[in-house]
């Protein structure tokens, strides 16, 4: 089971996380700084995986952004590597390219598409282009529910 998903950039800023195990406030502050901050050292012909306390962290570098899981000891890491790839490619399907900014002004977007494919620290959906049209859904929903020509000419309602 997958206990945390963190993504963060190269200069160390987090830009989205999911706790799937329930951690204090404290604890979440802490285990995100110590992992980037290890991650951040390694050098990037290193293996993608490693053991911090008693979890194992298994990341992949995509451009500018670290994709980054914390599972369970006797869980298989190179199916942790593949799904934090399979959800890369359902970012890059809907956003075309991601980019950190993508992920920065549509991190609604962002959290959706994650919760879409894992459910509680597991996978939920294999497919990239079933999850791709339920997002397809619910922005025909969004988009609908949204009203157009809310304000006037002076920005007042």
């Amino acid at each position: 089971m997958i206990q945390f998903f963190i993504l963060f950039s190269h200069q160390g800023k987090l830009r989205l996380q999911k706790w799937y195990v329930s951690y204090s406030d404290k604890l979440k502050k802490t285990v995100t700084r110590e992992v980037t901050t290890n991650i951040l050292r390694r050098n990037s012909k290193m293996c993608n995986f490693f053991e911090w306390t008693d979890i194992k962290i298994v990341y992949r570098r995509y451009a500018n952004l670290y994709f980054c899981c914390g599972i369970e000891q006797n869980d298989n890491e190179l199916l942790t590597l593949e799904i934090i790839h399979r959800y890369v490619e359902i970012l890059d399907s809907y956003f075309g390219s991601v980019c950190e900014l993508d992920v920065i002004f549509n991190f609604e977007k962002a959290y959706f598409l994650l919760d879409e494919l894992l459910l509680a620290g597991e996978i939920q959906e294999t497919s990239k282009n079933k999850v791709l049209d339920i997002v397809g859904i619910q922005d025909l929903f969004q988009e609908k529910e949204t009203p157009q020509g809310v304000f006037n000419d002076n920005g007042l309602g």
